[in-house]
């Protein structure tokens, strides 16, 4: 139901008292006075510098002070909308307050008081009287109707505007979850850093959304990375189940067919095999943006801090929908058992369940773990992801795709070497390490003054000693547990 719609209800309903919280009071008031014009019905709105004042009329002199204008209420006969602008302020005063409950007891059927703010705590004074209600972020279809409006306009004023009916749909969802105000200055915005609105403003959208919406560090916008899953070495069964999904992805057809949007993987395993890369890759795979979630920065000393922190860094990522984010290392923010911090973790860990229960459609979560020991089993449930992948040592095949990958991202042939050679020599070496090779021999090539070879390759390979060897215990605990557990990727 849209706002208009569900307004309509709430006044239809006769509730008293409603309790709005809303960041956009221009759209919200145009909305009251939309479903209040279908009903006949007036509207009055107060504010704190200027009083209470019927639309059309003059403020009623003497009603700057809410308990003031709420007595006035009481003697405005018949049916009304009375809207009290940022009134969440005047709640902390007790007789105020007990003003406010009286007048919605005693309100005329038909009349409405609303109390809006941009976050609004109910007191428990009014449990019983009040509702609370929240004012959607605007639809495609509002944005869109915006979108056009503006593109019409800087056409009339001969600004260049290059925007097909793909760029229209992308830019539509870059600025979801603003104000319509918020909406149009970024676009305008846009043109004015480069003179012109194009496909290529997307992004530019996109990040400075990001900027608008305050996450203090917990939540990272990404660089969008140039390569894609194509660039991964091996991992061909999580490759597969991903480009599946994609496949998916916006598609009006799976749609008719009942096929939901991917939700998102739990991705386990041996440290510095992929996992993360596969996150970079799959967000430029599918054309989005990527966001980090670091969940050690979301703890704060103070009560109630670190659980207001998760709440505005997963709020953020929703309104950043359609995105990939990212969870890296998510046992380190929710791991099991966690104890000695006056159940944090524990709260913690149920707003985030809760949240990947109920998230937008458009928000597909890659989460990756290299302790899974510390795993809570509710993390683990069906239903959390689509999947729970392991993601082991790389094997011969895909040793040699990552070398050919790491030559290849250094401005080097893979041809001129010897690969197959290489990937024999790193038997048990991970991804991570495999990089690690090629850059300590590139320094050794260089340190020479010559140029990089396979033996410099196999030389750094030889005074390396793998995690598979080091911690030779740990890789086989994370196999045992993956065997009944997860897919292998």
């Amino acid at each position: 139901m849209d706002n208009t719609s569900d307004l309509r209800v709430l006044f239809g309903s006769s509730y008293p008292l409603i309790m709005a919280v809303t960041r956009d009071e221009p759209r919200f008031l145009e909305t009251v006075r939309t479903v209040a014009a279908g009903s006949g019905i007036p509207v009055w709105t107060w504010s704190a510098a200027s009083g209470l004042a019927r639309d059309g009329h003059d403020g009623q002199y003497g009603t700057v002070d809410p308990r003031t204008a709420l007595a006035f209420v009481g003697d405005v006969p018949g049916p009304a909308v009375f809207v009290f602008k940022d009134g969440h302020h005047a709640l902390g005063d007790p007789v105020t307050l007990r003003t406010l409950k009286e007048a919605a007891q005693d309100a005329e059927t038909g009349q409405t008081i609303v109390v809006t703010g941009p976050e609004i705590e109910v007191p428990p004074e009014l449990d019983g009287v009040a509702v609370t209600w929240s004012l959607q972020a605007p639809d495609d279809g509002e944005i869109g109707r915006l979108v056009d409006r503006t593109v019409s306009d800087l056409a009339k004023r001969g600004v260049g505007v290059d925007l097909p009916d793909a760029a229209r749909a992308e830019l539509i969802k870059a600025l979801a979850g603003l104000s319509l105000a918020a909406t149009e200055r970024l676009i305008q915005q846009s043109v004015l850093r480069d003179g012109s609105l194009s496909s290529e403003d997307v992004a530019f959208v996109q990040a400075e959304k990001f900027g608008l919406l305050g996450v203090d560090g917990i939540l990272e916008l990404v660089e969008r990375e140039t390569r894609t899953l194509d660039d991964v070495g091996g991992l061909d069964g999580l490759k597969e189940w991903l480009r599946l999904r994609g496949s998916a992805v916006g598609s009006a057809q799976a749609a008719e067919m009942g096929i939901g949007a991917p939700r998102g993987v739990l991705l386990t395993g041996v440290p510095g095999c992929g996992k993360s890369f596969v996150a970079k890759t799959l967000a430029a795979t599918w054309g989005r943006p990527l966001l980090l979630l670091d969940p050690a920065r979301v703890y704060r000393k103070f009560v109630g801090e670190s659980e207001q922190r998760l709440e505005q860094a997963l709020d953020a990522a929703s309104s950043m929908a359609p995105a990939v984010l990212w969870i890296d290392e998510v046992e380190k923010g929710f791991a099991a058992g966690a104890s000695g911090d006056g159940g944090v973790s524990t709260r913690l860990l149920g707003s985030f369940l809760r949240w990947l229960q109920d998230r937008p459609e458009g928000v597909f979560v890659v989460a990756t773990a290299n302790d899974v020991s510390a795993l809570p089993p509710e993390l683990l449930r069906k239903g959390r992801f689509d999947e729970v992948f392991f993601v082991d040592l790389p094997g011969d095949e895909a040793r040699r795709d990552i070398f050919e990958g790491q030559l290849a991202a250094r401005g080097h042939d893979p041809a001129a070497f010897d690969v197959p050679k290489l990937a024999e020599v790193t038997a048990g070496f991970s991804g991570a390490e495999i990089e690690a090779i090629v850059v300590g021999a590139l320094y050794r090539a260089f340190g020479a003054g010559g140029e990089l070879t396979t033996e410099e390759l196999i030389a750094e390979a030889g005074g390396t000693v793998p995690l598979s060897v080091s911690r030779r215990e740990d890789v086989a605990a994370l196999r045992a547990w993956a065997e009944d557990r997860a897919v292998p990727a």
